[in-house]
């Protein structure tokens, strides 16, 4: 068999009807990504569906690539990803660039591009555990392999905190927790490290409130807030959430401005390009075709617009799940879980946030919102859970 009928093949056995929700959701978001920018001034921010097109491009490259590449090979190369993601977040910390007060940027010199590497970086991980997870030699019912994933997590992590992105350096908990507990760690651990974790956030969400609520005096509340280990504006922002008109017209704009937008959008919208909260530019546009995509869709298109988007993440996911729970071989399954938690994890906490049930954390939501270096990631990812249906013993007998 020559190397064109080899591709064939594998393309013939690929999950196409996960390519349905993939495809309307990628159409979906140039569409409204246009509709955040067309009436702008600012020919940079104008011109982002054409971008966003461009990089659709590559990300399908990416996908296909990913797919018909064995991703059993990756365990060959998961330390090396796992060593050039951590390198690279080292570098952007000492090199990258600041927008926004935040140092998260590595320009491509000459290029006028930039690359995000908390992106990759996410995936490498999951690549990197669940090759590890995979290895028959490593006992996951061992604490002292338990803890060393957690050094493996951790890296990372704290490497995105420091940038500082909140939002992205939580996405690695999720993903871990869950690939542990498929990987067969003990519920004791897992559940241990999620009560650690409730815990933690409980500590820093006191740390935060109840210096306001006891009304304490500003040196005493300023060493607790020093203690929390979070930025200011990051407190702001879960001081916003509680108290909503604590700062409407700083701290506290984006989200009521996101709540009024998908409120005012009513059952079926206000129309294609008719988004008041949108056009008027109340919604900014430096954040509605990014963090806030999903407010401009419930304006423009209701209720119906926004629960249709759901139902689209909802049949991608059970493509997914479909496709974890049918692979025999434990890297599959645990690459296809982490893949699957990772999505979810976006998805919920974007659309939580633009409805103001979640503090404002910053994380896109995955193919509708632009950026070029999360939709890569993110089809190089649904790629890689093709490859794992394409590759299933059990999907070679069908």
């Amino acid at each position: 068999m020559n190397r064109m009928e080899h591709v064939w093949r594998l393309l013939k056995r690929m999950h196409w009807p996960m390519l349905v929700p993939l495809a309307l959701a990628l159409a979906a978001g140039v569409l409204f990504i246009y509709s955040a920018c067309y009436v702008s001034d600012d020919l940079p921010v104008k011109t982002l569906y054409r971008k966003q097109i461009f990089w659709i491009g590559i990300g399908t490259v990416g996908y296909f690539v990913a797919a018909l590449y064995d991703y059993r090979r990756l365990g060959r190369w998961a330390w090396a990803l796992y060593i050039g993601a951590v390198a690279m977040l080292i570098l952007v910390l000492t090199t990258g660039r600041t927008i926004y007060g935040a140092r998260r940027w590595l320009m491509v010199p000459g290029t006028g591009f930039g690359i995000q590497p908390s992106e990759p970086a996410k995936l490498a991980t999951l690549i990197f555990l669940a090759h590890l997870l995979s290895l028959p030699e490593v006992d996951t019912t061992r604490f002292r392999t338990f803890a060393g994933i957690l050094l493996v997590v951790a890296a990372p992590l704290l490497l995105v905190l420091n940038q500082p992105d909140l939002g992205s350096s939580l996405v690695f908990v999720p993903p871990m927790l869950v690939m542990l507990f498929v990987g067969g760690a003990p519920l004791k651990y897992v559940g241990g490290l999620v009560a650690a974790g409730l815990l933690m956030a409980a500590l820093v969400m006191g740390g935060i409130v109840l210096p306001e609520v006891l009304e304490l005096d500003e040196s005493l509340r300023t060493r607790i807030e020093q203690a929390v280990p979070l930025s200011g504006y990051q407190q702001e922002r879960i001081r916003t959430l509680i108290w909503p008109k604590r700062d409407p017209l700083g701290a506290g704009w984006n989200r009521t401005q996101s709540g009024i937008a998908v409120g005012s959008g009513g059952l079926w919208g206000k129309g294609f390009l008719k988004g008041t909260q949108n056009i008027l530019g109340f919604l900014p546009r430096s954040v509605a075709p990014t963090d806030f995509i999903y407010s401009v869709i419930a304006e423009e298109t209701g209720f119906a617009g926004a629960t249709a988007v759901l139902l689209l993440f909802a049949a991608l996911l059970l493509c997914g799940w479909h496709i974890a729970i049918n692979s025999p071989e434990t890297m599959g399954r645990l690459l296809a879980t982490g893949i699957l938690t990772m999505l979810f994890f976006h998805v919920w906490i974007n659309v939580a946030m633009t409805v103001g049930i979640m503090p404002i954390v910053g994380l896109p939501l995955p193919l509708f919102s632009y950026g070029g270096s999360f939709l890569v990631t993110t089809m190089v990812a649904l790629g890689l859970l093709q490859s794992v249906y394409v590759r299933s013993p059990r999907r070679l007998l069908l």
